[in-house]
């Protein structure tokens, strides 16, 4: 029987959940990986240890109507087939921002009190549970420097927005009927952050636990001062995209994003609202050729040291992977344990300093 580096279990905030510090991501399940298969995947993922989950009302990803709400419907599915496994598992999920270019998560343009309420109630029900273990605001309804935008811009402003102490009057509704156990924020700043705290502390409402953001050797936006705010106030980072959608396992290196050579069920190739996106940027990929090619000196695959990078990060509490395969999932929980020297780290940190954070 095969031996596996053993997960310790972490603290998410100051909540009281616990969860291991891999956490399953599904934004793959509905679009390029069906049911069966993910089914497939959520067992193997248990079996290794993982009982970390986490989706989005909007999932699949990219997002479409056809499949909105598909990936908690698999999810949903999978604790159905199988008794007992919901208790096993530490379920997040996400209430989708203000629905901008996305008519079909909502009417209207902000994510009012009433939505995050309206949204958790239709989560459960296709996730078939009664309860959410974390409910998270996927991205904020303030104009916010983020996909993309690393510059804040007041005059894109946005009027008539819900304000932050109405959302977690909403999220407090939520707690006291039973149907959330914690809350978090995604793709937050660290004024975001503060004024979640804040505004809870002040006024008696949930406090948030977690933030889940960005964070790879090709986007260490977190650490240009997220990373002190979550730590000064007892929130703990999820980390996703640990492999800048595939170019930090190498698939890229030869073939580009495009042409006849490019992996054509991989992300970036195959889909082009994310090749336009910041993981498609030209200088994303020669950065993580330069990572890659940097792995490969010291001996271990692009896969092992860029996770490996995130799994023994101080920043980071969960790291989140996302996959298509049992071979996938299989590869990235074998990278935990992996300790990267530091020499190899200094060269990281070499690799950064001239190419800074070409998908921040």
């Amino acid at each position: 029987m095969t031996n596996y580096t053993p997960m310790q279990k972490i603290h998410l905030g100051r909540s009281g959940l616990q969860a291991t510090p891999i956490c399953l991501g599904t934004m793959t399940f509905g679009e390029q990986v069906a049911e069966p298969e993910a089914h497939a995947i959520l067992d193997r993922a248990v079996e290794r240890g993982v009982d970390f989950i986490d989706t989005a009302e909007m999932y699949s990803v990219p997002a479409r109507e056809q499949t909105f709400g598909a990936t908690e419907k698999i999810i949903g599915n999978w604790f159905a087939s199988r008794p007992g496994m919901r208790q096993r598992i530490v379920l997040a999920t996400k209430v989708a921002g203000p629905s901008r270019g996305m008519p079909w998560v909502r009417e209207g343009n902000g994510l009012t009190a009433a939505d995050i309420v309206a949204s958790c109630e239709k989560s459960l029900q296709r996730l078939q549970t009664d309860v959410i273990d974390l409910y998270q605001i996927h991205w904020p309804e303030r104009n916010v420097p983020q996909f993309g935008q690393i510059y804040y811009d007041p005059s894109k402003e946005r009027t008539q927005t819900t304000t932050i102490h109405e959302q977690l009057e909403a999220f407090d509704r939520l707690v006291k009927q039973g149907k959330v156990r914690a809350i978090g924020l995604s793709n937050e700043t660290p004024y975001g952050l503060h004024e979640f705290v804040r505004l809870a502390e002040q006024h008696g409402l949930p406090r948030v636990a977690t933030v889940q953001n960005a964070y790879c050797l090709l986007n260490r936006a977190v650490e240009n001062g997220l990373d002190e705010s979550m730590h000064r106030l007892g929130v703990s980072l999820l980390a996703y995209s640990p492999l800048g959608f595939g170019q930090l396992a190498g698939k890229y290196d030869e073939s580009g994003f495009e042409g006849p050579a490019a992996p054509n069920d991989a992300r970036i190739a195959k889909f082009d609202t994310v090749r336009k996106g910041r993981w498609g940027r030209a200088d994303a990929l020669a950065a993580a050729r330069r990572y890659n090619a940097l792995a490969r000196e010291h001996g271990l695959t692009p896969t092992r040291m860029a996770l490996a990078f995130c799994y023994t990060k101080w920043q980071v509490a969960s790291t989140i992977i996302g996959v298509t395969s049992v071979a996938q999932l299989d590869e990235d929980l074998d990278a935990w344990g992996t300790r990267l020297s530091p020499e190899l780290l200094e060269a990281i940190d070499r690799v950064r300093w001239e190419m800074r954070d070409p998908a921040a």
